[in-house]
Formats: structure tokens, C-alpha cells, sequence
């Protein structure tokens, strides 16, 4: 569960109804882990929506199917990618699997995660200090939420590194969540993922291979969200189809060269704006090389 606002402010209503057409996704085909359900299954969507190719990478289940068949239906182009991305041989076998199927792949979105709830389903009401949670829901929920992300980026990299091209979308959350008393180990994995995502934005950025994070700006209407919570907060909660605008930017051809980001979705409007008035850095730690004060390690330690 993300912190921080919940909804956009008026302000920002008037904003979003400024949003044009971010992308036109004809012919790219993109791989998104977790599309099943919650955020992943908002961004597929929209990808989907824009004209582009979507693996729905997921665990091989009758829910898969069914979200994919479901698309296909409708006449997009979905198609299943089954994969447990906790297990490196599962992983390297679907990233084979889907080159072959669509002939290569454009985009990867990080999305696949576990939540508080899988190490302590009333995690709302009743924190749990970090002393009193199982080692092995620890490891699981970093099994997915951080070697995932590795795993994933790793099957990926060297295929778009061959062909001088890709793009990874890591998705984050706001850094007080990672934080937040009671949050081990859901915080400090996504922590651990927006750090290994820094590093692979220098390590891919002499390739032409792209890294951004993205995250909601806020608690999203998913399964993460906890069955107790009260109503006044389930009513702020952001619908996940928040995240689908700056997905589809990202994986657009308006977004070539665009790398080290931390996109707030529902700022998006926003940073599209100052973006399209050339007032953001399309690779920000491009100015300043890595090690040196002030480059991307320098300002990841200070960052908020």
C-alpha cells in the first residue's frame, strides 16, 4: 500500500482533462508481469488500448487465461506469457518464449509484487515490528518484489542491449511508504528495487536502453489494500487506471531517450507539460558521471 495523497487535487482535475493522446502504440510490443489483476492489469490495458502488443506475463493459472482470453475477445492483442519471475530458469525461458512469439519486444514494466497483507493480513489496524515478522515471509515477499525485478531486467538487458534498444519500467511507490512503521519487508524491497533501478539506468544507458520508475502517487484501489479499512479512506483511494497515461508515454515514441526518471503518475499531467516545454532533462543523470558528487548515486543518497 503506497502513502501520501490519495487523490488528485481540483487543480489537478482540470489538468488531466489537458492530457492529449500520449502515444500511438501500433507494432510495440510490450511485457508487463503481474497483468493480471491491480495496477498491472490498468497499465496492459492502456497499452493495449494505444495498439501495442501485450504479453500478460503472470503465473500460469486459469486467471491468465481468462484476462487474456478476455482481451483477445475484444480484439486486442494480448497474449499469455506464463512465468514465475521468482525462478531465474522461468524467466530466462519466458523472455525467450515471447522474442519468438512477437517477433522481439520493445518494453518490459517491472509490475509483478506481493503485499503487506501476505506477512500480515491486518496490517492496517495492527502494524507488525519488524522483529516479529517470519523469515520466510521476509524472503518471499523480496523473492518477488526485488530478485523478481533482477531477474526480470536481467532476462531482458542483454536482448535489448544485441539490438541497441528497449526500454524497462520498474514500478515504485512513494519513498515514506518504504519507511512506514509496520512495512517490513514490503518497504524495504521496493526500496532495494528503486536502488537496483538507479544502477541499471547507468550500467544500460551507453546501450540505449532506457530504465524509468514509475509509481501511483498514492493508495490504489488493488488487492494490496487490506479488507479492514475504513470507508472514508477506501474512498480516496486512486483507481489503478491511473497509472495506464504515463505507461503508454513511456513506451510511446515521444518517451525515445527519455531515461532516469521517477514519474508520479498522478503528477503526470504536470510533468507532461513541463516535459513537452523542454523544462525536464530527458536522462537527468546524463550531466554529471557516476561517482562523482552530485551524479545519479550522489543525488539517489539525498533524495526524499
Amino acid at each position: 500500500m503506497a502513502s501520501g495523497r490519495a487523490s488528485p487535487a481540483p487543480d489537478r482535475e482540470a489538468a488531466w482533462g489537458r492530457v492529449r493522446r500520449v502515444g500511438e502504440l501500433t507494432g510495440t510490443r510490450v511485457v508487463v508481469t503481474g497483468a493480471t489483476s491491480g495496477l498491472g492489469a490498468a497499465m496492459a490495458d492502456a497499452l493495449l488500448e494505444a495498439g501495442a502488443q501485450v504479453a500478460f506475463a503472470s503465473r500460469p493459472t486459469p486467471r491468465l487465461d481468462e484476462a487474456v482470453g478476455r482481451r483477445r475477445a475484444d480484439g486486442l492483442g494480448a497474449v499469455a506469457l506464463p512465468v514465475d519471475v521468482r525462478d531465474p530458469g522461468s524467466v530466462d525461458e519466458a523472455a525467450e518464449r515471447v522474442f519468438e512469439a512477437l517477433g522481439g519486444v520493445d518494453v518490459v514494466v517491472n509490475n509483478a509484487g506481493i503485499g503487506m497483507r501476505t506477512v500480515n493480513p491486518r496490517f492496517f489496524e495492527h502494524p507488525m515490528p519488524f522483529f516479529e515478522v517470519s523469515p520466510e515471509g521476509f524472503a518471499d515477499v523480496v523473492a518477488t518484489n526485488l530478485t523478481g525485478y533482477f531477474l526480470v531486467a536481467r532476462a531482458f538487458a542483454p536482448r535489448f542491449v544485441a539490438q541497441g534498444s528497449g526500454r524497462i519500467v520498474n514500478v515504485s511507490m512513494n519513498h515514506a511508504t518504504m519507511r512506514r512503521r509496520g512495512f517490513v519487508p514490503y518497504g524495504p524491497a521496493r526500496a532495494g528495487a528503486e536502488a537496483l533501478s538507479l544502477v541499471m539506468t547507468e550500467d544500460l544507458r551507453p546501450f540505449g536502453v532506457s530504465v524509468n520508475l514509475l509509481l501511483p502517487g498514492g493508495a490504489t484501489a488493488t488487492g494490496m489494500i487490506p479488507d479492514g479499512l475504513p470507508d472514508d479512506a477506501r474512498a480516496r483511494l486512486l483507481p489503478a487506471s491511473v497509472m495506464g497515461p504515463p505507461s503508454v508515454f513511456l513506451a510511446s515514441a515521444e518517451a525515445e531517450g527519455v531515461t532516469g526518471q521517477r514519474i508520479v503518475a498522478v503528477e503526470f499531467p504536470q510533468w507532461l507539460e513541463a516535459f513537452r516545454a523542454g523544462e525536464v532533462p530527458i536522462d537527468p543523470g546524463a550531466a554529471v558521471p557516476a561517482g562523482e558528487p552530485g551524479g545519479p548515486a550522489d543525488l539517489a543518497r539525498g533524495s526524499s
